[in-house]
């Protein structure tokens, strides 16, 4: 018998499996371990936990949402350096916090989970990874998150292309950018971090931009000692630091509601693009022509200024096609090229980054058929047809104005009040009704309208269609409050004829191989 072949032949039984080891399945363990529950694994695909902050690690990395706020709030960091931190100390932080609560014996590495399904008959789910090894499992939680899979383009003649090329997620650190003509394509997220940090080391960076972002002033003050020392001897200021970014943040979500008010704000927006920018027309070029807030708004105080450099161009027309040591425009222009560096971002459509990993759940339900028009879950959690199996960060829970781990602790929190309701009722599975998550979809959708979400423009929070199946379309306060109880009538609760929770524990010693 083959290695695959008698893994299959005895699967590892656990009561929780987790997918993922960023914030998500962190957080989810932690709190399972906190509940008492240690009958747990996380497969990670990778050889170390960080998720988003293990893979992007070009230079400029940095999160736009404020350090005491994109962290746990029951693993608080007294020590922030800067008020937004950057990839280095936030997946030093995820390590750290990884030790402190003791996940890490917990996490087998490299086992890329390539599919799995559901046995009604027994309530357990049986999923399947590339190592070959499979796992039985009452519950599954999927944390793998939505910014995992880099969106790499196919351009044209690109296998004719005799210099470098990388996306922005799988940076070669090796590869001595100093003195090269580099071409960058796109003007997102990661875009606007990487691309100042280079400028000055390279002779030529030609800029590619399909649509520009909006763009406003970014907090780079750094925490004085005195802040630090008083954070960690008088706990409660630190929290009322937290809830003073927290509301101010909060405060950013209305004008989104209110378009006459977002253009208010977009005024400003434009005034610190022309007064950033000293070429009229360049600053002209820069300035989107589509209400604020309709595209993720970026924070930089670098991006604009980098543009009065002498060596710094920006481009506006597409690509016709790539030759060996250069990039060819649609008007025929051709820019030498050393490095091609790909700031395209990511997959966000869960149909197209999910398509070879087969999801089955309940007779009749395959995830990729049933979100073949649209993504759509309750709550972004649980999904009609697919028992006990819980999404962190899934369809419209992503946020554009706050903290994502603030969503993600209210998530945790949902799922472990799934499982307690499970328990007390003696039931075996749960299972989202069909109509419960067609009313809410329904209601969620609607709260787009009239929205700057809706004001025309095409962004990555938006399927193909244009539904919008990303953002949550609200505070998050609303969305904690909403999410502390499981209303039973909103599930069915199932017991099997037979076969017991199961209840082994895998063997805590940690896998690397």
């Amino acid at each position: 018998m083959n290695n695959s072949a008698q893994a299959a032949s005895n699967p590892k039984t656990v009561d929780v499996l987790i997918i993922g080891s960023g914030f998500g399945g962190l957080g989810m363990a932690i709190k399972l371990r906190e509940a008492g529950n240690d009958n747990f694994v996380i497969l990670e695909k990778a050889a170390e936990v960080g998720g988003t902050w293990r893979e992007n690690s070009y230079p400029g990395a940095a999160c736009d949402v404020q350090s005491h706020m994109y962290s746990f709030s029951f693993a608080p960091k007294s020590d922030w350096s800067q008020r937004y931190a950057g990839w280095q100390e936030i997946q030093q932080y995820i390590l750290d916090t990884t030790a402190k609560f003791g996940i890490r014996p917990f996490v087998r590495f490299q086992r890329e989970v390539c599919g799995m399904h559901f046995d009604p008959a027994k309530g357990l789910w049986t999923v399947d990874t590339k190592a070959g090894e499979q796992y039985v499992a009452r519950h599954v939680v999927l944390a793998s998150g939505p910014l995992h899979v880099p969106s790499i383009p196919k351009l044209p003649g690109q296998e004719n292309f005799k210099g470098k090329l990388f996306h922005s997620a799988h940076w070669d650190h090796d590869y001595d950018l100093t003195g090269k003509q580099v071409v960058s394509i796109g003007t997102g997220g990661s875009a606007i971090q990487y691309a100042p940090e280079i400028a000055a080391k390279v002779a030529k960076l030609n800029i590619l931009q399909r649509t520009p972002a909006w763009v406003i002033p970014r907090d780079e003050r750094s925490y004085a000692g005195w802040e630090k020392g008083l954070f960690a001897r008088l706990p409660f200021t630190r929290f009322l630091h937290r809830a003073r970014l927290y509301w101010s943040n909060e405060s950013r979500v209305w004008p989104l509601f209110a378009p006459r008010l977002a253009g208010v704000l977009q005024k400003l927006a434009e005034l610190f693009i022309t007064t950033k920018v000293k070429d009229p027309a360049l600053a002209k070029a820069l300035t989107p022509n589509y209400l604020i807030g309709c595209k993720r708004i970026l924070i930089s105080n670098k991006w604009l200024p980098m543009f009065n450099r002498d060596n710094v161009e920006l481009v506006s027309q597409g690509i016709q096609e790539l030759r060996e040591h250069s990039v060819v425009l649609r008007d025929g222009r051709e820019l030498p090229a050393d490095c091609i560096i790909l700031g395209t971002g990511f997959v966000t459509d869960p149909r197209i980054y999910m398509k070879d990993f087969p999801c089955k759940g309940l007779p009749g339900h395959d995830l990729m058929q049933d979100w073949q028009d649209c993504a759509e879950a309750y709550y972004g959690t649980t999904v009609t047809g697919f028992p006990n199996l819980y999404q962190l960060v899934g369809p419209n829970t992503g946020l554009g104005h706050n903290s994502i781990i603030f969503m993600i602790e209210a998530q945790v929190h949902y799922v472990l009040q799934c499982l307690k309701r499970l328990q007390e009722k003696g039931a075996d599975y749960l299972d989202v009704k069909p109509q419960v998550q067609r009313e809410f979809n329904q209601k969620l959708q609607a709260r787009f309208v009239g929205t700057a979400w809706s004001s025309g423009c095409t962004s990555w929070y938006q399927q193909a269609g244009g539904k919008n199946v990303l953002i949550w379309p609200g505070a998050t306060w609303r969305f904690w409050l909403q999410t502390r109880r499981v209303r039973d009538e909103d599930y069915e609760f199932v017991t099997c004829a037979s076969q017991p929770q199961p209840v082994e524990l895998l063997d805590a010693a940690p896998s690397t191989a």
